[in-house]
């Protein structure tokens, strides 16, 4: 069953309509010669950028004049800013950097970038539902068996896929894993949260699962291989794996995205920040985790690849709903997603973080910018007669 509002009051992005299903979002890969072509993956980009991945240059840049009247080319409405539902949550003794809290030091001795304040948790919500509409609502490519008896969702975040997946299979008792509590309080029977780093060692027996799903993790694994022995470990002799994460570097196959730009600027930093914390954030442009699956032991490994556009630009009716919410999300918390890796690992000030946030804002809401990132699914099977 995919999200309904009973479960949660997701918000619509303005002037959006009920998704459909006609068209695709797993589009053909650009060709050769295309930016995305030319190492989307390579954090260092091309010369012409300049100075564009420091902070001080965007401090030096004229700031966009915010429009009151519209603008044909803009997609955000009056009425955009207003929010999702807050998600209950348990109060624990958060970190706090910049008026922004991240996860408690008593969970994981790790690092991870994102907050898990209010703000930033109802840009993650709307964000979910760019990510079902990228999948059409499909939760699992995996060939699992109807009567499957344990699933876990690592890194379950908000709790929702583990919440739609125990309402799809009533029958299958689902745990969802995260280093910070913000997942709701009312939840099927079948479903259970518990906090948890899935970095350390994972206290499940072996042969335990008969699915284990993994999603939105960039930036918070060092070490892929380790995590994906893991999973092999608790996963029963037949039963699957899934991985499902992005790359945050932005391209465009006719040029829109500038090099130097806000947009072209935002992956690259990020990527590097990762780069300098020893943890990849680029997955969907590498072949780590298709590698580390097979490094595992799982066979029969698949993988898909889509494309998420950062606005409503694209004449399908699909992708432009999902650049809706892409916008929605990405445009209320900026400074959410960059805070930590643009500040705390590359150094940035707080006044260049601001500056970059109202640029990159700009470019979000100018439909000619033809912006778009990819995300990938891999999925893969533990042998029957494994030991």
């Amino acid at each position: 069953m995919s999200s309904t509002p009973a479960k949660r009051k997701a918000m619509s992005p303005p002037g959006s309509s009920p998704p459909s299903n006609s068209a695709a979002t797993d589009l053909p890969s650009p060709g050769p010669g295309s930016p995305a072509a030319a190492g989307v993956s390579t954090p260092s980009g091309p010369n012409q950028a300049g100075d564009a991945l420091t902070g001080g240059h965007w401090l030096q840049q004229e700031l966009p004049v915010e429009r009151e009247d519209g603008d044909a080319e803009s997609a955000w409405g009056s009425d955009a800013e207003s929010s999702t539902a807050s998600i209950s949550s348990s109060i624990l003794n958060y970190r706090t950097l910049n008026g922004r809290t991240y996860h408690s030091d008593s969970v994981t001795d790790g690092e991870y970038w994102g907050p898990n304040d209010k703000k930033h948790l109802e840009a993650l919500e709307i964000y979910h539902e760019a990510i079902e509409l990228m999948l059409d609502h499909k939760l699992h490519m995996a060939p699992i068996k109807s009567n499957i008896q344990r699933a876990i969702d690592i890194g379950t975040g908000l709790g929702f896929w583990a919440i739609d997946f125990a309402d799809k299979y009533p029958t299958c008792e689902v745990t969802g894993t995260d280093i910070t509590p913000v997942q709701p309080d009312w939840v099927p029977p079948n479903v259970r949260f518990e906090i948890d780093d899935a970095t350390k060692e994972w206290a499940y027996k072996s042969d335990h699962f008969d699915f284990v799903h993994i999603r939105f993790m960039d930036g918070a694994i060092e070490n892929w291989n380790a995590l994906y022995e893991q999973a092999y470990r608790v996963t029963k002799p037949g039963g699957w794996v899934e991985h499902l994460d992005h790359s945050p570097i932005v391209t465009s196959d006719d040029g829109s995205v500038k090099p130097g730009s806000a947009m072209d600027t935002y992956g690259k930093v990020l990527a590097e920040a990762g780069k300098r914390m020893g943890r990849t954030i680029t997955l969907a442009d590498e072949d780590t985790m298709e590698e580390g699956l097979k490094a595992a032991g799982f066979i029969n490994i698949q993988s898909k690849k889509y494309r998420m556009p950062l606005s409503p630009w694209s004449q399908d009716e699909r992708m432009k709903e999902m650049g809706l919410y892409v916008l929605g999300a990405l445009h209320s918390d900026v400074e959410g997603v960059v805070q930590y890796m643009f500040g705390n690992v590359m150094g940035w000030t707080q006044e260049e973080i601001k500056a970059f946030a109202v640029h990159m804002r700009h470019e979000l809401k100018d439909n000619s910018i033809h912006g778009y990132y990819h995300w990938k699914y891999v999925w893969g099977q533990k042998p029957e007669d494994a030991e």
